[in-house]
């Protein structure tokens, strides 16, 4: 396949929907679009479109192929600039993607991203599903769990998500402090459903938590960690949330049982450009006082302990 512009034109045909609108974007005649795409579905052996009343609707071959458009022309981008010399001024739209639970971690690096490189587009997916980094669907993508393995992808160790059980204290006030080596009457706790992740905490929350005790369950861990920090009942939290929020007690300290490696991802293709590069500078970096509010947070988290009366959980009682 000699021709670029054919695929440039199948590309913007997919992204518009329409011959006329494909043609406008591109400065070119309609005949020019349909001669074209038609030669390249003659080249390829299959439709990459689906003709109706409305328009053009790609098919999964012309949406594949509108990704790996988009991937290829954002690195000739890329080299155009590094030619130029202007590569350090960043531009454009850059994509980040991970599951929602993520989300409180990775947002912080977006927001000294945008900072550092404040004419850049960030869209951030969150979503279970898992986007292809081969098609250029993002260029980065945070993974949680096992560590990814495909061989085309730069895989980095990026955050341990560290998870203890908490209360806040809405819920405190309203139903004391659990003790949880004792009555529990009159305490609710936040627990999986069926369809939640199997994830190390969600799975020793199912085995004891106490199941009629468990009056709010769901599939979402994101939701989870938003009813026990609104209050609705005791319930797993990543020890880096808690710590920023004074109105969240610690019932049981994070354990390593309960721990989640999470991996920063890219495609070897966009691991050098400089955009996954500078991306990956904030992700190495710590923010100017982070040990003093590390510092302060960790003496905080001392005196809400304390102030809480917590009583230790003795060996082998159903929650140690």
């Amino acid at each position: 396949m000699d021709d670029w512009n054919e695929i440039k034109t199948a590309a913007a045909l997919a992204r518009r929907g329409t011959i006329a609108a494909a043609a406008d974007d591109l400065g070119v005649h309609r005949a020019t679009v349909n001669r074209h795409v038609e030669h390249l579905e003659r080249l390829l052996g299959v439709k990459l479109f689906q003709r109706h009343h409305r328009g053009m609707t790609p098919t999964e071959l012309g949406r594949k192929l509108l990704r790996i458009a988009d991937a290829t022309n954002a690195q000739l981008g890329e080299l155009v600039r590094e030619a130029k010399g202007q590569s350090d001024e960043l531009v454009g739209d850059f994509t980040v993607t991970s599951v929602d639970v993520l989300s409180p971690i990775v947002l912080p690096h977006i927001r000294q991203f945008q900072r550092l490189h404040p004419k850049l587009s960030v869209r951030y997916v969150s979503s279970d599903a898992v986007l292809r980094l081969s098609y250029g669907e993002a260029d980065i993508a945070f993974r949680i769990g096992s560590e990814p393995s495909d061989p085309d992808n730069v895989v980095l160790p990026f955050h341990e998500v560290r998870m203890g059980v908490y209360a806040s204290k809405t819920y405190i006030d309203a139903h004391g402090l659990p003790d949880l080596d004792g009555d529990l009457e009159g305490h609710r706790f936040v627990g999986p459903d069926q369809d939640a992740p199997l994830a190390p905490f969600v799975n020793w929350a199912r085995a004891n938590f106490p199941t009629e005790k468990t009056t709010f369950r769901s599939s979402s861990v994101a939701l989870m960690w938003l009813a026990v920090t609104d209050g609705v009942g005791v319930g797993f939290l990543p020890e880096r949330i808690a710590l920023s929020d004074r109105s969240l007690i610690e019932i049981i300290a994070p354990r390593d049982e309960w721990s989640d490696p999470t991996w920063t991802v890219t495609h070897v293709d966009l691991y050098r450009s400089h955009k996954v590069q500078a991306f990956l500078d904030v992700l190495r970096s710590k923010p100017s006082g982070a040990k003093s509010r590390a510092k302060k947070k960790a003496t905080a988290k001392k005196k809400r302990k304390a102030k809480a009366h917590m009583t230790l959980i003795p060996k082998g009682s159903h929650f140690s």
